[in-house]
């Protein structure tokens, strides 16, 4: 099959030229179909897999709970997948364009969610949080950062923006032994754990053919979302968790096609590997030079992108700022310090300001 070049980036290829057409599906391995489903926002799609396992249907991802993906589902269910039945949906993480509509699809069909026990839990602590506490965790993280003039529009805007991406969910589900083959589409899967982006998302890697189903952890193009999430430990270190996974990633053979859940699959997982790598750590030289002379997590972040962002993004843009910062915290690199207003204040060790 002929590889699609990558303007951007030499050292990937891209052996399907586009993605399927909506409500149609591309086989891209025997037992192993590709569909594309719309999200609402900048990054404007997701890719879901479907795996068939003879008598039935594995769905590994589910599209965002919206009244497009459901009736896109059913259209499919009508047309390509109507001869068998689903058998089980596996949910890769917790966010919503992944498992928005779980509980839909498996109320639906009668069959079970398969899903890591640190992701159900924290799609369950997230689907249940009150405005209460959300405006009292936001309230905290955006003043501590030197934000608070932008806290009420990101109040506003977000609420408890997950309850209305995710469907609510299965009461039950089926636990994800990361030391367990999967068998699903005549193939077996070992489950690869990524951290960082999520708290235990579970990677599918079929060594025969040589596939990764691999969520949001090793994308083309882009980078996931390292964040430190307002519900989270001020002082958890993501980054240091992503970069770990990705080592582990690095494990596996240098031809393994990648089935990602954004862009298009792609051959090169080493080097996408070590471009993740060390575009983090790009991020981190310039995260110290930022606190040199002291700096807010507010005036790193305006170093770390330099435009301007709507009141959801600057959510994202603020947690993988502060993962970058707690990054070299860990590592003893700078010291934090909040001021008389309640706001911290980052500081590189080396830096007179430091010493003083």
């Amino acid at each position: 099959m002929e590889m699609k070049p990558n303007k951007d980036n030499n050292a990937l290829r891209f052996p399907f030229p586009a993605a399927p057409a909506p409500g149609t599906l591309t086989d891209v391995a025997p037992g192993v179909k590709w569909l594309r489903m719309p999200l609402p926002f900048a990054l404007d799609h997701i890719n879901l897999w479907v795996l068939d396992d003879g008598d039935g249907w594995t769905l590994v991802d589910t599209g965002l709970n919206s009244t497009t993906t459901r009736d896109t589902w059913t259209a499919i269910f009508a047309g390509p997948l109507k001869h068998k039945p689903v058998k089980r949906v596996i949910a890769t993480h917790f966010h919503p364009d992944h498992i928005g509509l779980a509980g839909w699809l498996t109320e639906m069909h009668g069959v079970p969610l398969w899903a890591t026990p640190k992701e159900m839990k924290t799609a369950h602590d997230t689907r249940d949080l009150s405005m209460e506490r959300i405006s009292t965790l936001m309230t905290s993280q955006y003043t501590r950062a030197g934000l608070e003039g932008a806290l009420a529009d990101a109040i506003t805007t977000r609420g408890n923006s997950y309850t209305k991406g995710v469907a609510p969910l299965p009461e039950t589900f089926t636990a994800i032994d990361p030391a367990r083959v999967i068998a699903a589409g005549g193939l077996s899967w070992d489950v690869v754990v990524g951290e960082g982006h999520s708290p235990q998302l579970a990677a599918l890697h079929a060594a025969v053919p040589g596939l990764l189903i691999s969520g949001d952890q090793v994308l083309p193009g882009i980078s996931p979302n390292v964040s430190v999430r307002f519900v989270e430990d001020i002082d958890d270190n993501p980054l240091q968790l992503f970069l770990d996974s990705l080592a582990r990633f690095r494990l596996l053979p240098a031809e393994t096609l990648v089935l990602p859940s954004h862009k298009l699959p792609f051959y090169g997982l080493h080097e996408r590997i070590d471009q993740l790598t060390a575009h983090h750590h790009d991020r981190l030289d310039l995260v110290r030079r930022a606190c040199a002379k002291g700096a807010t997590a507010s005036d790193v972040l305006t170093a770390m992108f330099k435009r301007k962002f709507d009141p959801h993004q600057l959510n994202f843009a603020l947690g993988e700022t502060l993962a970058h910062l707690n990054y070299l915290m860990a590592t003893g690199e700078i010291v934090r310090e909040q001021t008389a207003a309640g706001v911290d204040r980052y500081t590189t060790m080396s830096s007179p300001a430091a010493a003083a």
